[in-house]
């Protein structure tokens, strides 16, 4: 019997939960879908939103032929049988071809070389290229590549869309028990489904008690596509963040165990280094930067080493998160009042007519430091404390 997420996979966008700021109405996705204006494109996005779905939709919606494959396991033998059978139809069929998609999982972890290889039939419009990220693809994915794709970020799915997925399982269940599930979930609809499907067979209820016995029977494993990696991480950040040295270790230690992307643990260290440590040791940043460097060049196993310096001295550095808290202050005022009108005497006056509309006008090299240089609107505003 197929998997409970395998059962409810919408085959459309009507059955589709999520995601409404792209499949929404008039909504960019949509409009991909419903014009079957098709081009390649990269979901970066958490676990469990409907990455590998929205593909299997477009493909579906479009009549085109589907390619699925997996970055961890994939190679360019699997990539270049895929382009002998396109280019074969592309010549029997001449102007009636339409490319094939090619959904590849995890693109991130393709390297450079394979990442070459697949550019040149992506720009010739071989095949569509749909690829699939959880990292941030433009760390990964090569320029050329990113440069000939459009980028659509997808969000965890809310408590809402959640609900509504529990409803289709069409398993009975108390207001209590669902309101953990969707707690333990955490916007993943896999990770939802899968316990789901687990507690039903080992239980045959969805009591609250058979959910957490399920839970607690699973074996341990680090799955670094699953929970288990976002758990982990969390767990490393938020112990370094406590100055917890024994604890960043230890969570270092589980994911290094488990073959995580030694890249990807030392980009979250620079990101703490500004996030977490900010004004209150700058150099932090600096340090976590040569940490990066420093496992990009070695690699493992000694990259561990690396791992294991930084993360020591990060965790004893003195926390200040005032940096991050004013430029997101600001931020939020953009956001909610716009472009607010720049002063006059800051901004540029290269033209005669400028300078008699006053731009420039005013302006002081080096002001007194309490004077406020916002918009009219803001000047008040103090964001770093």
């Amino acid at each position: 019997m197929q998997p409970l997420a395998a059962q409810l996979r919408p085959t459309n966008l009507d059955q589709f939960i999520g995601q409404e700021h792209l499949v929404g109405k008039d909504k960019p996705l949509r409009k991909v879908i419903e014009s079957k204006q098709i081009f390649s494109m990269i979901f970066w996005g958490p676990p469990g939103v409907g990455k590998t779905t929205l593909a299997k939709i477009i493909a579906r919606e479009n009549g085109r032929d589907f390619y699925e494959l997996s970055a961890v396991s994939a190679g360019k033998k699997d990539i270049r049988e895929i382009i002998q059978q396109a280019e074969a139809n592309q010549h029997d069929l001449l102007s009636s071809y339409q490319a094939p998609i090619l959904f590849l999982d995890e693109i991130h972890r393709f390297n450079k070389a394979q990442q070459d290889y697949l550019l040149p039939f992506v720009e010739t419009g071989t095949l569509i290229l749909i690829g699939a990220s959880t990292e941030n693809p433009s760390f990964e994915v090569i320029s050329a590549l990113l440069s000939r794709t459009r980028v659509f970020v997808l969000k965890k799915l809310t408590e809402e869309n959640l609900e509504e997925i529990i409803k289709r399982t069409k398993q009975k269940i108390k207001k209590e028990a669902k309101e953990w599930l969707i707690r333990y979930a955490g916007g993943d609809a896999r990770k939802l489904l899968t316990i789901i499907d687990n507690t039903v067979l080992l239980y045959g209820d969805l009591k609250l008690e058979s959910l957490k016995n399920t839970l607690q029977s699973q074996h341990l494993s680090y799955d670094k596509k699953g929970e288990e990696h976002y758990d982990t991480i969390s767990a490393f950040i938020k112990s370094m963040r406590a100055s917890n040295v024994d604890g960043a270790l230890y969570y270092l230690a589980r994911m290094v165990h488990g073959g995580e992307d030694p890249k990807f643990i030392a980009r979250r260290m620079v990101i703490f280094a500004s996030e977490d440590i900010g004004l209150a040791v700058p150099t932090a940043l600096v340090v976590a930067n040569a940490v990066f460097e420093a496992v990009t060049k070695v690699g493992y196993p000694e990259a561990q080493i690396n791992l294991a310096h930084g993360v020591a001295y990060l965790a004893n550095c003195k926390k200040d998160r005032s940096a991050h808290d004013a430029y997101f202050m600001a931020l939020r005022d953009v956001e909610s009042l716009g472009n607010l009108p720049i002063p006059l005497e800051l901004r540029n006056a290269p033209t005669k007519l400028m300078k008699e509309l006053n731009y420039g006008k005013g302006y002081e090299m080096y002001p007194d430091k309490e004077k406020s240089l916002l918009p009219e609107k803001l000047n008040t505003r103090k964001y770093l404390k």
